[in-house]
C-alpha cells in the first residue's frame, strides 16, 4: 500500500534517526456501536486515551492512540460504530468510520462474544479486505468456552486472516493480540514522538471527559442529544458548554438544585491537573444533530 503520511496532524516527527529495521503502521478498530472498540484501544495502550460508556455512539470522531516500542510504532485509530443512521450526525459518524479504512495496514474488526453475529456485523464485514483484517471476538469474559468456540466457528465464514478471542475489560488475550498486530506492520518511520500517546487536543479531551460523565447520569433519549465543547481555555479556567436539543433535557442535565452538574464537574476535575477550575454551562441548540452548521461547529 503506497501512501503519503507526512502531513498527518502537525505532530509527526521529523529528522529523527530510526533504528535499522524499524516498523510502523496504522491500525483501525471498527465494528457496530458498543462492541468495545474504545475499551480495547485503552487496553492496548495501557492507559485511557478515549472515553468509554455503555451508550451506543459514544465515540463520535476518529481518535488516535500511539503505541511506541524500541523497534516499532503503531497508530491505533478508534472509530464511531457503524450503524443505520437516523440523523445527519449518524450519517457523518458512519462516514468518519469508513474513511478510516482507506489507508490502514491492519483492521481490527470487533464482534461480541455474548451476542449473535447479526446483519450489522455482516454488513461491515462485507466492506473489509480479508488480507488486512483481524477479527476480534470481544467480551469473552461474559460467556463460557463453548460459546466462544461457537462464535469463532460462525465468524470463520468471513474468511479473515486471523481470529482473536479477547476481553478488553479484563485484559484476557489483549497482549497476544497486540503482539500479533505489531508483528504485521511494515518497515516505516516513527510518525510521533516517543512520549506521545494520543494526538487529541487538550480542549477536546476535557470536553469528552465531561460528555463521558454525563453519559453515566442521563438515560433514555438524552445521551444522543448531548454534545460538549470547550469555549474558553485560560488556565486555570476551563469553560465547557453542554448542548442539548430541548428545554426539558436542559433540566435533566442540570439536575435538581444543580446536583447532576456538580457530580459531573467533580468527577471530571479529578482527572485534570491540580488547580483546574471547570465551569459547565448548559445551552439548548434545537435539533443540532440534524443541522450542518451545528455539526460543523462541533467538529463532527
Amino acid at each position: 500500500m503506497s501512501r503519503d503520511r507526512t502531513a498527518l496532524s502537525g505532530s509527526v516527527t521529523s529528522g529523527i534517526v530510526q533504528p535499522a529495521g524499524h516498523r510502523s503502521g496504522f491500525v483501525a478498530l471498527v465494528g457496530r456501536p458498543n462492541v468495545g472498540k474504545s475499551t480495547l484501544l485503552n487496553a492496548l495502550l495501557g492507559q485511557k486515551v478515549t472515553i468509554v460508556s455503555d451508550k451506543p455512539q459514544t465515540t463520535r470522531t476518529q481518535v488516535r492512540g500511539v503505541l511506541t516500542r524500541p523497534d516499532v510504532q503503531a497508530v491505533f485509530c478508534d472509530t464511531p460504530g457503524i450503524h443505520k443512521p437516523r440523523t445527519l450526525l449518524g450519517r457523518r459518524l458512519n462516514d468518519t468510520a469508513r474513511s478510516a479504512l482507506s489507508d490502514m495496514d491492519v483492521v481490527l474488526f470487533l464482534v461480541e462474544a455474548n451476542a449473535p453475529i447479526g446483519r450489522g456485523d455482516r454488513f461491515i464485514a462485507g466492506q473489509l479486505l480479508p488480507g488486512h483484517t483481524v477479527l476480534v471476538l470481544n467480551k469473552v469474559d461474559r460467556v463460557g468456552s463453548s460459546q466462544v468456540l461457537a462464535q469463532l466457528a460462525e465468524a470463520a465464514e468471513f474468511g479473515f486472516d486471523e481470529y482473536f478471542p479477547v476481553s478488553a475489560t479484563s485484559g484476557e488475550g489483549v497482549a497476544g493480540l497486540c503482539d500479533h498486530v505489531l508483528g504485521r506492520l511494515p518497515d516505516g518511520p516513527r510518525y510521533y514522538p516517543d512520549d506521545m500517546v494520543t494526538d487529541v487536543p487538550e480542549a477536546f479531551w476535557v470536553a469528552e471527559l465531561v460528555r463521558e460523565q454525563l453519559l453515566t447520569e442521563v438515560r433514555e433519549e438524552v445521551p444522543h442529544s448531548l454534545a460538549t465543547r470547550v469555549t474558553e481555555w485560560e488556565w486555570p479556567l476551563i469553560r465547557c458548554e453542554i448542548l442539548v436539543e430541548r428545554d426539558s433535557q436542559k433540566g435533566i442535565v442540570i439536575g435538581r438544585k444543580g446536583e447532576v452538574l456538580k457530580r459531573v464537574g467533580t468527577r471530571v476535575r479529578e482527572q485534570l491537573p491540580d488547580g483546574a477550575f471547570l465551569e459547565l454551562v448548559v445551552r439548548v441548540d434545537k435539533n443540532w444533530q440534524r443541522r450542518p452548521r451545528s455539526l460543523d461547529r462541533l467538529g463532527y
